[in-house]
């Protein structure tokens, strides 16, 4: 991809948002399904939910709002949806489904909300949104994957909604690494602040 940082730069897009508390951390589908490169898995996903655990870790610590989202159909297919017409596989992914499954290294803890849904943003036509305004979030953590897809979709409408997007960019992954890298550069410029998993240590409040 070609270094076009300066033609957003000189149009003032990529101002920082910065970490300001009170913050949450928003898993996005990292679930069996996405973690088996013979479903939907593959590229760099591994590798990010291996990250995510220490992340998850810290929010726990810290007493953060978690939440977790997994893509869940119904069993007879009656919430078929675009969504599931551009990808058929997607169907797959039922309520009892191992693939839908979140994977164990990251299971939900008493108290983290799971997001159902069946289109690729968490918010929508969800409670993500009010769940976090009662906790009283601004910045949030976002983790999960694919970067490209539902990562993306959910990051604009966290921003959206108000909140302060930070991806956390050693803790997303895609099955494809070109698509990983273009949503990350434009989701820096646009909606979110993309950090490493150190640069967000660094940042956090003491």
């Amino acid at each position: 991809m070609r270094d076009e940082s300066q033609v957003y730069q000189r149009q003032g897009f990529g101002a920082g948002l910065g970490v300001q508390p009170p913050i949450g951390l928003l898993i996005v589908d990292f679930v069996n399904g996405f973690a088996d490169p013979g479903t939907f898995g593959g590229g760099n996903i591994p590798a990010a939910i291996d990250r995510t655990v220490g992340l998850l870790a810290t929010a726990r610590e810290q007493g953060w709002p978690v939440a977790h989202s997994r893509i869940v159909y119904a069993d007879d297919d009656s919430d078929a949806n675009i969504f599931s017409t551009k990808v058929p596989g997607m169907l797959g992914l039922k309520e009892h489904s191992p693939a839908s499954a979140i994977v164990d290294a990251l299971a939900p803890a008493a108290g983290e909300r799971v997001v159902r849904k069946n289109v690729p943003s968490a918010f929508f036509g969800t409670d993500l949104a009010p769940w976090l305004t009662q906790r009283g979030v601004r910045t949030l953590l976002v983790a999960g994957c694919v970067t490209s897809g539902c990562v993306r979709a959910s990051v604009v409408d966290a921003m959206c909604w108000g909140f302060r997007p930070v991806v956390v960019e050693d803790c997303v992954g895609d099955r494809a690494i070109g698509p990983h890298e273009a949503s990350l550069f434009d989701m820096r410029q646009k909606y979110a602040d993309v950090l490493s998993l150190q640069a967000l240590y660094e940042q956090l409040p003491s």
